[in-house]
């Protein structure tokens, strides 16, 4: 090589291009937490209108303490692309009958005893831990915005140790249930494994477990759902669906004036 040349060695040259490279190729390949979560809910929901029976089962200190059971029919809204559901209660017989609507940002109660249809919030009690917004179908990332996503190794419902995605989510919109979700999805195949809610002073108020995963209808989705109590340890939930039924619903059904007409059906 002349005296006093600067030409660098091909293989200098190569390195220094994969170094500048490579932080733009992983960027590239290691997914943003909404895109996380646009995903899981697509494997989750399918898309498909469907209704499914949905029953709750209180336990305190581990004994039964009550039980419900809802009809839940759910559709999404082809506009907002966040679903649509009518919950009509099945059991026990003193509430059959009753049907909570949620259609946008507006819950309803419609008791056919009184014929009467009120405002309810989504934040409000149904049993044990559940509350009215935890029964319904949802495209989380219509709802909440996703900051970060981090891979951590998390034990699930079933003791098993699993590989997930955490998803630091806050509140979008006036939608949304809970003020702030941690949420882990497991990295493999975009199921949900466990949620903490918090309120929105920012205190805890429970842990969800997710388990029995099954496919139907075009979604994979837990069959079970484990709700732990942060307020008051001596309170678990558990919400098991079934009998899940592609369903052509009505667009009128997911109208508040005509409530009265399903209450009599």
């Amino acid at each position: 090589m002349p005296c006093g040349t600067s030409e660098t060695p091909a293989w200098r040259r190569r390195e220094v291009l994969l170094a500048l490279a490579s932080p733009a190729l992983l960027a590239q390949a290691a997914p943003s937490a909404q895109q996380i979560l646009v995903t899981a809910d697509r494997v989750r929901n399918g898309g498909r209108p469907f209704s499914t029976l949905n029953t709750l089962t209180e336990y305190r200190n581990g004994a039964v303490a009550s039980t419900l059971a809802l009809r839940i029919y759910s559709k999404l809204d082809a506009g907002t692309q966040q679903y649509r559901n009518l919950v009509r209660y099945v059991a026990p017989a003193a509430d059959a009958g009753k049907i909570m609507l949620m259609d946008g940002r507006l819950m309803w109660f419609y008791d056919p005893s009184s014929s009467a249809t009120v405002r309810v919030s989504p934040q409000q009690r149904l049993t044990g831990q559940a509350s009215n917004g935890d029964v319904l179908t949802v495209n989380l990332a219509k709802d909440y915005a996703a900051k970060t996503a981090k891979r951590e190794q998390v034990v699930d419902a079933d003791r098993a140790d699993r590989a997930c995605w955490r998803l630091d989510m806050t509140a979008a919109n006036d939608r949304a249930v809970y003020a702030r979700l941690e949420h882990w999805i497991d990295a493999a195949s975009s199921l949900p494994v466990k949620t903490k809610y918090y309120a929105d002073s920012g205190r805890l108020l429970k842990i969800v477990y997710y388990r029995a995963y099954q496919t139907v209808l075009g979604g994979t989705r837990p069959l079970e759902a484990i709700i732990l109590d942060q307020i008051d340890n001596r309170l678990t939930t558990k919400m098991r669906f079934s009998d899940f039924q592609a369903a052509d619903i009505p667009d009128a059904w997911f109208q508040r004036d005509y409530l009265p007409h399903l209450g009599s059906r």
